[in-house]
């Protein structure tokens, strides 16, 4: 079986992120490491303080895992080709308006929840940390 999770860069703000996604998907982060646990042998290819985060990993689903790093020449990179948004499909529409109400919460609605032609409830937000998000839930028939 093949997977896709998603892996997004920070520029400083991610144990911050996670910390919100956290609470959001309400599950625990498995794994959480810092630059200061790199091997002084392999630090000149990391530039970023100590404490920040190598690498961070929340599930969000058996399949899913959403994982990111404080990067900050790889979050400048990522700006340039920030054509996506991360979708989330919800087995209800409570899920969907919880997930929505708070993901958007101090960032930006886009698309507000609402039925779409395509018999979808659907709707986009930014969260505060500038990533995009499509929430559906699929109409029954």
């Amino acid at each position: 079986m093949t997977t896709l999770n998603p892996y997004i860069y920070f520029n400083g703000n991610c144990e911050d992120a996670f910390s919100f996604y956290k609470s959001v998907f309400r599950n625990e982060i498995t794994y959480i490491g810092r630059y200061k646990d790199v091997p002084k042998t392999d630090r000149q290819i990391f530039r970023e303080a100590d404490e920040k985060i190598m690498h961070i990993s929340l599930p969000i689903s058996t399949e899913t895992i959403l994982m990111g790093s404080d990067n900050t020449v790889a979050y400048e990179e990522s700006i340039a080709y920030s054509n996506f948004s991360l979708i989330l499909h919800t087995d209800s529409k409570a899920e969907a308006d919880r997930l929505f109400n708070e993901l958007s919460e101090s960032g930006q609605v886009k698309v507000p929840m609402k039925m779409t032609f395509w018999n979808s409830y659907y709707g986009i937000c930014i969260d505060k940390f500038g990533i995009s998000w499509k929430i559906t839930q699929e109409a029954k028939k």
